[in-house]
């Protein structure tokens, strides 16, 4: 099996990255979504998880001032249980770190434990509930209160600039 690089999202990868938004979620994002991200939010970063040039995951943040949101997190179920999602958590972790971020939140459904499971590896904590988040469920917040450099996340193993 060949190695999984992390590298920034681009233009190029937005078809495969809304096709795996569509096998993975109930309310998907659409593609023009995904585009305007990449193209018009500043506050927005983007990565995807490659094996070779197919796109296996992606995950997103926008950090605002001293805080990271996490918008999208999400593995090709192919590709999943393999810590694609664990790497692609951890570069998020570590853009947030690198902007200037002090602390991280993201919403996440009730029913996804699995999802819930990855968070609280991490460090995230549950804070609160959105109610009617998602157009079937709540979503339960989870922050990440405290991010720091070198916090011994793994994620620098990973090449995020294609190199």
């Amino acid at each position: 099996m060949p190695a999984i690089e992390i590298v920034a999202m681009t233009i190029e990868h937005v078809a495969e990255v809304a096709a795996i938004e569509r096998q993975v979620y109930l309310s998907p994002w659409s593609k023009a979504a995904f585009e305007s991200e990449v193209r018009e939010n500043g506050f927005a970063h983007y990565f995807v998880a490659l094996e070779g040039q197919r796109v296996v995951g992606y995950a997103g943040i926008w950090v605002i001032l001293d805080e990271a949101h996490i918008t999208n997190l999400a593995v090709h179920p192919d590709y999943q249980r393999r810590r694609i999602g664990s790497a692609l958590l951890e570069c998020l972790i570590m853009e947030a770190v690198r902007r200037g971020a002090d602390r991280m939140t993201l919403e996440v459904r009730f029913s996804n434990n699995a999802a819930q499971a990855l968070y609280a590896k991490y460090g995230f904590v549950p804070r609160g509930v959105r109610s009617k988040y998602y157009s079937d469920e709540d979503a339960l917040i989870m922050w990440l209160d405290t991010l720091e450099k070198g916090d011994g996340h793994t994620a620098a193993r990973y090449r995020r600039d294609g190199s």
